[in-house]
């Protein structure tokens, strides 16, 4: 046990001279060379661990960038009913589904599909990615009982079909 002190400033110079005695073991030039290199090599950690997530948003702030930059005609918004997926088979209710928004979107969007086949023939419907895990984020057994898109129709008369910005 220590002995009680009655003066503040003999702690405090007990204080100090432990300071000195654990500043005098390690040199500063060294600590602090240790401190820069162990930055250094956090901040290259954290830039490898960011790299995904920038280029994920790069690729999807370019993909929305080259459908607004396209001359776009129509736009509309739309809640699509997917009550008649569920009568289906379980095992085929996700792809039942993605055909029900294809031909829901066909119908009011007043696409013509030629019957006629061509080998360079454009796509007239394309239905986003995002669209499509929507309708599979549950699984194949089941899918959401409605989805709300956002259709675009260009110019050229290609229509795409976006996961409404809400959803």
């Amino acid at each position: 046990m220590e002995k009680p002190v009655d003066d503040v400033s003999e702690v405090e110079e007990e204080k100090e001279e432990l300071q000195e005695e654990a500043e005098s073991e390690v040199p500063e030039e060294e600590s602090e060379e240790m401190e820069v290199e162990g930055e250094e090599d956090l901040d290259v950690d954290l830039d490898a661990e960011e790299e995904p997530f920038v280029e994920a948003k790069e690729r999807a702030s370019r993909k929305e960038q080259a459908i607004e930059e396209e001359d776009i005609v129509e736009e509309r918004f739309y809640t699509i009913p997917l009550r008649k997926v569920w009568t289906a088979p379980r095992k085929k209710r996700a792809p039942k589904a993605a055909r029900v928004v294809r031909s829901f979107v066909l119908k009011h969007m007043k696409v013509q599909l030629d019957t006629v086949e061509e080998e360079e023939e454009p796509e007239k419907l394309v239905i986003d990615n995002e669209v499509n895990e929507k309708l599979w984020s549950r699984g194949i057994e089941k899918p959401p009982r409605k989805i709300r898109v956002r259709v675009v129709k260009d110019k050229e008369g290609v229509v795409t079909v976006l996961l409404a910005e809400g959803d």
